[in-house]
């Protein structure tokens, strides 16, 4: 069970949070959610696929991490943070952290840090502290907070992009065959991708309405993306 709590300079002054990636801090997990707000970064490093919930019906975005459960190719304890790849998906890398909501002086609802205290990178004796001497919000926490909200602005618009890709007929299922070097066979179903072509066969109209909600890079971004298949399979064929 999680321990979360609102963050405040007082209650938690002491608190550092280890900034280090492995298996040890629950990472090695082979797909994450991926959000709108990080498609054009993720792209250079993964696969970024939709999945539909079968209770909702709605999509949402993932990047893969490995070809197995429980698999992720990108751990590696050698090099800086123990993560292979120069850009992180936001829900890793913001660690312990989560936004939560509370009403402001109109009772508005605005975003807020919230932490697992329970988590296993949060602590009180190493890793980066969270707030400076005097109580001000030290640069780790400022970037966390540039990470939540790339999740927080993501969760806002990902409905709409996902209505106007369906709208348009550009998401198909896609099943990927994965063929390794021992022989051994693999094959990821339940996924989604664009579909290039019907994405080239839109109208001036169509293109011009994608490109003006923002939509348009993120679907080539998308498609871009699938490349990315072949490093995870040569990954795994190198640590086979």
């Amino acid at each position: 069970m999680a321990n979360t709590v609102l963050l405040n300079n007082l209650a938690h002054q002491d608190l550092k949070v280890v900034t280090r990636f492995g298996a040890e801090f629950g990472d090695n997990v082979s797909s994450v959610l991926a959000f709108p707000t990080e498609f054009i970064e993720l792209q250079k490093e993964y696969p970024i696929l939709f999945r539909k919930n079968p209770e909702t019906q709605k999509f949402h975005a993932i990047v893969l991490l490995g070809l197995s459960q429980g698999e992720n190719l990108f751990l590696n304890p050698t090099v800086k943070a123990g993560w292979d790849a120069h850009y992180i998906p936001a829900v890793i890398a913001r660690g312990p952290f989560l936004i939560g909501f509370q009403s402001d002086t109109d009772k508005k609802k605005v975003p807020v840090i919230h932490i697992d205290l329970d988590h296993p990178k949060a602590n009180d004796e190493k890793g980066y502290p969270l707030f400076l001497e005097h109580g001000g919000n030290g640069p780790y926490l400022d970037h966390i907070a540039r990470i939540l909200n790339i999740v927080h602005e993501g969760i806002a618009m990902q409905d709409a992009m996902f209505n106007a890709f369906t709208e348009l007929g550009l998401i198909e299922p896609v099943d990927i065959e994965i063929d390794l070097h021992n022989g051994e066979k693999q094959r990821l179903v339940g996924n989604f991708t664009i579909n290039e072509e019907k994405l080239m066969a839109l109208g001036g109209e169509q293109l011009e309405k994608l490109n003006k909600l923002g939509f348009l890079p993120l679907a080539y971004a998308v498609i871009s993306s699938m490349t990315n298949i072949r490093k995870l399979t040569e990954i795994k064929n190198k640590k086979k």
